[in-house]
């Protein structure tokens, strides 16, 4: 099972909006190093809802070439269309991944029993691990806990990333799910509380800027230690960043402070922006408190 500090990673970019795939294997060596447990690639702050198909597998299948099998690769295979949402989770077990997120289908507002049916489809026609990715901020649908424990009962479901920060939701889709169903938060601002109360880790945008220290939470966290995972040297330090990082919509803030990292291009594709001037300095001093710069 994935646990611990599975990092959305960002898509590097160049200026025109090409992908930079030396900038690409260069972040995924630099969280090998610093024991990042595992990457999303092609998630929402990947950017996938830009990237053409070909970009979107490209990428994924880059990751995996770069990662070697030394740390486990999900990729972000979801669609508003489960046709497409089956291609690529399709091609991304092709290429080798080591399990897929998939997003609720987003714009079209699902019912309940079609969010069923179209992650049980999914699931059915392509033998991998899947993980469902309830983000209602985003999709403008909720999969629901009775839902994720309908869907918990077919054998390659692992688990959820719930990123509503409902904390509540933990102990309900826990008590419907039962223990060998996965949690991850998709919230970096409660990712300690849910992992305290039961979840497996966290997918995370602050863990992009910060990836030991996260990972020195999550270890922590998973361990029960709550005094350790609460202590300014963990999660207190990074609570700007898990705020800061919002300021625009993700993945606008992190991509400008990684770029002040030096780590990637300043590249970002419309309709995103890069980040507004006006909240330059408070990111950065938020990555300051982290010392990640």
């Amino acid at each position: 099972m994935f646990q611990g500090s599975i990092v959305a990673l960002v898509t590097p970019m160049r200026e025109d909006g090409s992908l930079d795939e030396k900038s690409l294997q260069q972040l995924v060596e630099w969280h090998i190093e610093q024991d990042t447990d595992g990457i999303v690639a092609v998630g929402t702050t990947g950017e996938c809802p830009t990237l053409d198909e070909n970009e979107h597998c490209r990428v994924i299948a880059k990751v995996v070439e770069f990662t070697a099998g030394r740390i486990p690769v999900i990729a972000g295979t979801g669609s508003n269309s489960t046709t497409e949402a089956i291609s690529l989770t399709r091609r991304a077990k092709e290429v080798g991944v080591d399990a897929c997120l998939l997003v609720s289908p987003y714009y079209n507002k699902p019912t309940q029993e079609g969010l069923y049916l179209h992650h049980k489809l999914i699931a059915e026609t392509v033998d991998i691990p899947q993980i469902l990715y309830n983000v209602p901020g985003r999709t403008v649908c909720d999969l629901l806990p009775e839902t994720a424990a309908r869907l918990s009962k077919i054998n390659n479901i692992i688990g959820i990333k719930e990123a509503t920060g409902d904390l509540d939701r933990v102990t309900k889709i826990r008590q419907l799910c039962g223990e060998d169903f996965a949690i991850y938060s998709g919230d970096d601002a409660t990712a300690r509380e849910l992992i305290l109360l039961g979840g497996h880790g966290v997918i995370s945008v602050t863990a992009n800027v910060a990836p030991a220290l996260m990972r020195k939470m999550c270890a922590a966290a998973l361990a029960g230690d709550k005094a350790e995972a609460e202590a300014g040297q963990l999660d207190a330090k990074m609570a700007a960043l898990h705020s800061d990082l919002f300021l625009e919509a993700n993945p606008i803030p992190v991509k400008w402070a990684m770029a002040e990292l030096g780590r990637i291009p300043k590249g970002i594709r419309l309709p995103l922006t890069w980040l507004s001037e006006e909240h330059h300095e408070p990111v950065r001093q938020a990555m300051l408190k982290a010392d990640a710069l």
